[in-house]
C-alpha cells in the first residue's frame, strides 16, 4: 500500500488523505473541493487550531500575533512570503491572541509576535520576536527537515 499523508483543508478543515508521492499543490479537498494550498497563511480560531494541529502529517507554523502590534504588521509580509515559498512543506498559520486569548496562555504567549513550530502535533521550536526573511526556512531545515 502507498505511503499517504494527511492534510486538513484550511476552508473546511476536513483531513485528507494524500498519496506521499502526490504533488500536493495541486491538490484539492475531498469535501469542498477548495485547494488544500493556497499560498497564503490561514486565519484559525482554537478548535480549528486544534483540528490542524492534531490532524496534519506536515509541520503547522504559527503567528500568535494582534491587530494591534506594530511589530506584529512588520513581520506578515514575511510570514505571508514564507506561506508562498514554502507550502506544501508546511502550513502557515495565524492566532490573533485578542481573538483567542485561552490559546495564547496555553501556549504561554507572553509577548508578541510569537512564533511556534508544530510537529507531529507537538512545538518542535518556538522564537519571540521579528525573524528575517530566510528565518522561516532555515527554521525548517533544522526542525522539520524534508
Amino acid at each position: 500500500m502507498a505511503e499517504t499523508v494527511n492534510i486538513v483543508c484550511p476552508h473546511c478543515d476536513a483531513t485528507n488523505r494524500l498519496p506521499a508521492e502526490r504533488d500536493a499543490k495541486a491538490a484539492k479537498c475531498g469535501r469542498c473541493g477548495e485547494p488544500l494550498f493556497t499560498g497564503q497563511p490561514v486565519d484559525l480560531t482554537t478548535a480549528r487550531f486544534r483540528k490542524h494541529v492534531a490532524g496534519s502529517q506536515i509541520p503547522i507554523v504559527v503567528d500568535f500575533w494582534a491587530a494591534w502590534c506594530g511589530p506584529c504588521k512588520a513581520i506578515a509580509p514575511i510570514f505571508a512570503r514564507s506561506a508562498a515559498e514554502l507550502e506544501p512543506r508546511a502550513r502557515f498559520v495565524k492566532i490573533d491572541v485578542d481573538a483567542e486569548p485561552a490559546l495564547a496562555q496555553t501556549y504561554g504567549v507572553r509577548g508578541i509576535p510569537a512564533l511556534f513550530l508544530f510537529k507531529d502535533g507537538k512545538v518542535a521550536a518556538n522564537q519571540a520576536g521579528l525573524p528575517d526573511p530566510g528565518f522561516f526556512r532555515r527554521w525548517l531545515d533544522e526542525h522539520a527537515p524534508a
